[in-house]
């Protein structure tokens, strides 16, 4: 796994000031991301992976906004709260520990689903081919058994 500084000065390189294009947001990131070997690119992904496993939890999803899970029906779009998840890590190392601290920090009715291509278009810029890696935990919704029953997550 990457390591967080480097993970997070990565991020921190996202360009909001062309906010609305998110291809020109995630541009020098991902240059700077190519610049690295194949296998740090790979540890970036695992490190990203890891922290939206992090916030995948009953307590996050119940407060994204309109779309927030609804305990009556069990419901929350298991997109929408990964898209929104991808906000708070975009928006760096400080906001992502306070989200995961107090889930009623979390982003409401935002979504920056672009951030889940950071590291394959930094791959693909790299070497010309697809990216094809799995990390050790799922950034998918739902996959954080001990988040959904309301349990402490163990930081790395």
């Amino acid at each position: 796994m990457m390591s967080e500084k480097e993970f997070w000065s990565i991020i921190d390189l996202l360009d909001w000031k062309h906010q609305g294009n998110d291809k020109k947001v995630l541009a020098p990131a991902i240059k700077a991301l190519a610049s690295k070997s194949k296998t740090e690119i790979c540890r970036f992904e695992e490190r990203f992976a890891y922290l939206l496993y992090q916030l995948d939890t009953k307590a996050h999803a119940s407060n994204i906004g309109e779309d927030s899970y609804d305990p009556a029906s069990d419901y929350v779009s298991a997109d929408g709260f990964l898209c929104a998840r991808c906000v708070v890590v975009a928006n760096g190392r400080e906001f992502y520990e306070s989200v995961l601290k107090d889930p009623t920090k979390m982003v409401k009715d935002m979504e920056f689903e672009s951030l889940l291509g950071l590291a394959s278009g930094s791959y693909e810029l790299k070497t010309g081919e697809e990216f094809e890696y799995s990390t050790g935990s799922s950034y998918e919704s739902f996959s954080n058994p001990a988040g959904w029953r309301g349990e402490s997550i163990t930081k790395a």
